[in-house]
């Protein structure tokens, strides 16, 4: 069983992703060419952001039909200031105009609401409760991340989008830590530990619960092995 990922973001994505697929869909081994998958592959593609994402999107359909050996075709793209259902919606909508059909695989489409950072805050051993950062501080006195859903954060200011508040929140919470973190360099989120802490997370509180969805999708890849 194969599958064939097209993800919106040009690094963090294409680093997060395969890491944490080798944690949670062992079996499943990477591939550089989509035609080469055999069996028990996967093939990962950026989309080189929004709204490009939606030309990339349509090739990538029509190369997994021409190949016929992709049981899914996966999509994963940030919500931003959309709700999930808008996002997908929004695809949807898309495919159907462009009369995009898929002919032997299924579409499963991941939201990271409203962003993917948004899932990295809810790990509760990052978070520092009594930080020395004064905008740290600042975040936490605004928005406690471990105690609310990350996924229900608004933006601090007006100026920022929830997912730029989101991402500054996250940056601030590894430079407390000492921990080294960059969209290019995601260290420390590629791990299992952190990957632990995030599913315990969701598991214990429902929070942030796109999340879920991609838990959701390694299940069933793991099913139909």
């Amino acid at each position: 069983m194969n599958v064939y990922i097209l993800v919106e973001g040009k690094r963090t994505e294409k680093k997060v992703y395969p890491a944490w697929l080798s944690i949670l869909t062992p079996h499943l081994k990477k591939v550089n060419i989509a035609g080469d998958v055999s069996d028990d592959n996967y093939y990962l593609i950026s989309g080189e952001g929004y709204p490009s994402l939606l030309s990339h999107l349509k090739n990538a359909i029509d190369e997994v039909n021409e190949i016929s050996k992709f049981r899914y075709l996966v999509l994963c793209l940030d919500a931003e200031e959309e709700t999930v259902q808008s996002r997908i919606d929004e695809i949807n909508t898309y495919l159907k105009r462009e009369q995009c059909i898929l002919q032997n695989a299924e579409l499963v489409i991941v939201v990271q609401n409203p962003c993917f950072e948004t899932w990295f805050l809810g790990n509760r051993k990052l978070f520092k409760r009594q930080p020395q950062s004064p905008e740290l501080c600042r975040y936490i006195r605004f928005y406690n991340v471990s105690e609310g859903d990350p996924e229900e954060m608004p933006a601090l200011e007006e100026r920022m989008t929830r997912a730029q508040f989101h991402v500054a929140y996250l940056r601030e919470m590894f430079e407390e830590r000492n921990i080294s973190y960059s969209k290019r360099n995601p260290g420390e989120i590629c791990e299992a530990h952190f990957l632990t802490e995030l599913i315990k997370r969701n598991e214990e509180t429902n929070h942030i619960s796109s999340f879920r969805e991609f838990l959701n999708l390694c299940d069933m890849i793991n099913y139909k092995k």
